[in-house]
């Protein structure tokens, strides 16, 4: 089958570092599902892994953690899926990634592709509508009752951003305040649903108290943490909560925190599958639900671009975009044609 991995932890813009290649057809475990491929979501984890974890000599990894497709064998212990069913999710870190014409997955993480969205525009919304839901609901225990809340987004254009700005728009109360820096992204944002924008590039703080709102609730912090350290813990209320998806460059000062009793909390998406934990199936319930409030017309879509067929090619273009930092919403590609 054609697949597009790579070598080398080699930079983005050189030929060699995302190849076209052929692979096995992979194996399916008793738990597993095997999907046809035929969309899939580029997401910053990609170049991270990329850069960071080269393969053994002479090995071949396969990148890719965002997939829509049609299930086309399952595994022994497997009774919620068949032949024939279109699906979606964000697979596992420690498995072969979906970049790939199938895909063995484990069932437990994936649910039924919204019915009113094309592959393409499914596979856009899995990895970051999980981490969003994730940490929203289990890290920082937004309640749909408190009419007080205010949440507070950093890079709030991104693809997290957006998906944590349409959950809280359409499952909370919470007053929602996003920062981004470029007209694009600021009018992206309001464009997700957003209550107020604010520029990150400048103090968040003295523009934060310039809205004339409370002390922030909640933060949900996606980008560059360790610049915005202070300033989070100056907004925040005592008794407040952050929760941070990014990789600070410098170790945040967490002793700041205590004098108002503030929580600290870590989101990775990945941290159900990778550990095997009882609830791993809420993954899978998540989508479920993220699927109901697409069709519903609850929620959309954050697909902003479709680079074209799965290549090495289309997905060193898409990593190149993604480093640049200046991504609004998702990149995807779609169908495996050269």
């Amino acid at each position: 089958m054609r697949a597009v991995g790579y070598k080398k932890s080699l930079p983005a813009s050189d030929n060699e570092a995302l190849l076209d290649i052929s692979l096995p057809e992979p194996d399916v475990g008793p738990s597993d599902v095997l999907v046809a491929v035929k969309a899939v979501g580029v997401n910053p984890v990609d170049t991270k892994i990329r850069m960071r974890k080269e393969p053994a000599p002479g090995e071949t990894a396969i990148l890719g953690w965002d997939a829509a497709g049609i299930v086309t064998a399952v595994g022994s212990d497997v009774t919620a899926f068949q032949s024939g069913d279109e699906v979606w999710y964000a697979g596992a870190i420690d498995r072969p990634g979906c970049n790939a014409e199938r895909h063995a997955v484990d069932a437990r993480i994936i649910s039924h592709k919204p019915e009113s969205l094309s592959f393409a525009e499914a596979a856009a919304m899995p990895l970051t509508f999980l981490t969003a839901w994730e940490l929203l609901f289990d890290r920082l225990k937004l309640s749909a009752e408190d009419e007080d809340a205010i949440i507070f987004i950093t890079g709030a254009a991104g693809g997290v951003g957006s998906a944590i700005i349409q959950l809280a728009q359409a499952l909370t109360r919470a007053t929602i305040v996003g920062t981004a820096s470029r007209d694009e992204s600021r009018a992206w944002t309001k464009k997700m649903g957003a209550d107020h924008v604010i520029d990150h590039s400048k103090s968040l703080t003295s523009a934060y108290r310039k809205l004339g709102l409370s002390a922030v609730t909640h933060v949900a912090s996606l980008t560059h943490s360790d610049q915005h350290f202070d300033d989070l813990v100056e907004l925040l209320r005592p008794q407040g909560k952050l929760a941070l998806i990014d990789d600070p460059a410098t170790p945040l000062d967490i002793m700041k925190m205590k004098q108002k009793s503030l929580s600290l909390h870590w989101e990775f998406m990945y941290t159900r599958s990778l550990f095997q934990t009882p609830d791993m199936n809420r993954q899978g319930e998540i989508l479920k639900k993220v699927a109901a409030m697409i069709d519903a017309d609850r929620i959309k879509s954050t697909m902003t671009t479709n680079l074209g067929p799965v290549n090495a090619a289309n997905l060193r273009a898409a990593h190149l975009q993604l480093e640049s930092h200046h991504t609004v919403g998702k990149i995807v590609l779609a169908g495996f044609d050269r």
